[in-house]
């Protein structure tokens, strides 16, 4: 019985221990965040899209217990969303995302399309979204 003890505690010790990665590389959180950012930009530039504000409020309350549960502290969390370098960051994401579909300041047009095309989808983007045309 010793030696099972032994041998369970030389195996506990020699476990590395569980290390998260940076909050700002954890993908689903990066993910998600982005894609609120996206719809963020739809509606700054498309006239008959507007936010689905307590649908956003939801998902950040989610992803705040996500990231909690996955071990990172309500600092950490808090740090990393009100980081102004990080909302640079973020939005140059998304911005990346909607040009490569078509959608750069000026082409109103364009936005309202991805905007009706994630609402379509049912994406977290078009959960976001109400047209109001």
């Amino acid at each position: 019985m010793k030696r099972m003890f032994l041998t369970l505690a030389a195996l506990l010790v020699a476990v590395p221990a569980f290390a998260l990665v940076p909050i700002n590389q954890e993908k689903h959180i990066n993910d998600t965040l982005v894609q609120g950012l996206v719809a963020d930009t739809i509606t700054d530039n498309c006239p008959t899209m507007k936010p689905r504000k307590f649908k956003g409020l939801t998902e950040l309350l989610k992803l705040r217990d996500y990231a909690l549960s996955q071990g990172y502290s309500r600092d950490e969390i808090k740090a990393f969303i009100e980081s102004p370098a990080e909302k640079a960051r973020g939005r140059e994401i998304a911005a990346s995302l909607l040009k490569k579909r078509g959608a750069v300041p000026g082409k109103t047009e364009a936005y309202c399309a991805i905007g009706v095309e994630e609402i379509a989808k049912g994406s977290l983007v078009g959960q976001l979204l109400r047209n109001t045309q």
